[in-house]
Parts: structure tokens; C-alpha cells; sequence
């Protein structure tokens, strides 16, 4: 995954000292690497959401952020 700026996600931020200063969903200690982890293991959002603290509009709202950062990145030939 190309380096994202995930300060313009408002479902996540980035505390020194939390979680050693990772993205995470806004008030948890869950990395937002942890949802690209678990969709790639096979986990749908539903699933996410019963196993960590965040909700299906915050994992969409992530996987959004990623899909429109990916369209905006410069093409590497």
C-alpha cells in the first residue's frame, strides 16, 4: 500500500505514544492496517466489526479513504 496521509481520514488519527504513534480508528488502540489485514485474510466488514471496536460506517469510511487516495496516485511505469 503506497504511504497514504492519513490525516485527512476523519475516522482515524495518529497519537505519540498510542499504539507507537500508528493510524488508528478514532478513540481505539486499532490499527487501521489491522482492517486491509483482515480483508485479505478473508473477513468481510460485518465480521471486522463483531471482532474489534469499530463500526461498519468507520471501516467504510477507511477502505474509501484508500480506494480514493489509490486513484489519486501518480502512475509508476
Amino acid at each position: 500500500m503506497p504511504n497514504m496521509d492519513w490525516s485527512q481520514c476523519s475516522a482515524v488519527e495518529s497519537i505519540p505514544g498510542k499504539v507507537s504513534g500508528a493510524w488508528v480508528f478514532r478513540g481505539t488502540r486499532m490499527p487501521v492496517q489491522t482492517v486491509f489485514e483482515n480483508l485479505e485474510a478473508g473477513m468481510s466488514v460485518d465480521e471486522i466489526t463483531e471482532v474489534f471496536d469499530v463500526t461498519a460506517e468507520e471501516v467504510r469510511s477507511v477502505l474509501r479513504f484508500a480506494a480514493q487516495s489509490l486513484t489519486k496516485a501518480p502512475a509508476h511505469g
